[in-house]
């Protein structure tokens, strides 16, 4: 492959987007929002011609332009989803990539009083934008939403939440089982903030916010789990509550509960027609997944398989980081589902 970005056969447009959701969100961020929408090639050509569309949305501290960038000695998603249509290995799709990115990390695609109404951006703004600019197919049966951890959870509790917008799903060893995939953080969090922070949060954004953030090894633990607490257990006001006791790592049963409540592992009994109701479900994890994800996959798979749902799941050989390989993959097999065919 070229080291450097190539001609596409299809093109990006970008898009700016001003979010009345977003407008005044509690964090201060910016509510006008990059969105880019990759139109396949002959897009241009056949003026009458609808696409369904796959809404692309990204994990915890990704934000837009990340999508630009390159691991060594591979394409980056962008080329790869050209690649896809222009070589016809998959049917045409419009594929709207979309930022969620707040200062505490992410939102989790959730609307809450401490990071801001994020849901409603995506699925109230978002979604209508795309299907008023551009020439989708704007049935659900037409729409598909595919992320990456914290964007694989999005991906699940999305259609769980707006069963009216999505009909199919990839979700790329997503954030689910939460106690296995977040509990094991608690500990470190509470270490960190002894040995470096007098056990106190408020130290500690008082001194990342002074140097580059990532310079201490404990600084993506600690925005990690303030940023989740800030999306599953923020009070109305929006003060943040921790699902345990900075002191010691105890849990606070009733925060923790608040956690689980937005576990997808335990929301899928709850919204079984939405499930069946679903064309396409694509699962996957490394086997060797540093948050246990692929527990989570599997404990996700276990509930669809009790509600009766055709599903697909995929378990390989890697970790959680340098997987965008997979993104494709699942890409094809949402786009072949619109076409009729998997």
């Amino acid at each position: 492959m070229n080291p450097w970005s190539r001609e596409m056969a299809g093109h990006v447009d970008e898009a700016e987007l001003e979010s009345e959701a977003l407008r005044g969100n509690p964090l201060g961020d910016p509510h006008a929002r990059p969105l880019w929408v990759y139109l396949p090639p002959g897009y241009d050509d056949e003026p009458e011609r609808r696409y369904p569309s796959v809404y692309v949305i990204q994990g915890f501290t990704g934000q837009l332009d990340m999508w630009r960038n390159r691991e060594a000695l591979r394409p980056t998603y962008l080329e790869t989803v050209d690649g896809l249509f222009a070589s016809g290995e998959a049917p045409p799709c419009i594929v709207v990539f979309v930022d969620c990115w707040t200062s505490l990390g992410g939102s989790q695609f959730l609307d809450s009083p401490g990071t801001g109404s994020y849901h409603t951006y995506l699925c109230d703004e978002v979604v209508p934008f795309v299907d008023a600019a551009y020439r989708t197919d704007p049935r659900r049966e037409a729409r598909a939403i595919q992320g990456k951890s914290s964007g694989g959870y999005g991906a699940l509790i999305t259609p769980m939440l707006r069963p009216d917008l999505f009909s199919a799903i990839a979700c790329h060893c997503g954030d689910s089982l939460f106690e296995a995939c977040y509990m094991a953080d608690f500990p470190k969090a509470v270490r960190a903030l002894r040995e470096e922070y007098g056990g106190s949060y408020d130290r500690f954004w008082e001194d990342v916010r002074t140097r580059p953030f990532g310079t201490r090894a404990s600084d993506f633990e600690l925005l990690e789990t303030w940023g989740y607490a800030a999306c599953y257990s923020a009070d109305e006001d929006g003060t943040v509550r921790l699902p345990f006791e900075v002191e010691t790592g105890r849990l606070i049963d009733e925060v923790w509960q608040r956690w689980l409540e937005k576990d997808p592992v335990r929301m899928i009994p709850h919204h079984a027609d939405t499930w069946r109701s679903m064309r396409g479900v694509w699962l996957d994890a490394g086997r060797r997944d540093e948050y246990f994800l692929d527990n989570g996959m599997v404990a996700v798979s276990r509930e669809l398989e009790r509600l009766g749902v055709v599903h697909t799941l995929e378990l390989f050989d890697a970790g959680h980081m340098a997987i965008g390989y997979r993104y494709p993959r699942s890409l094809a097999f949402l786009a072949s589902i619109f076409f009729g065919s998997s």
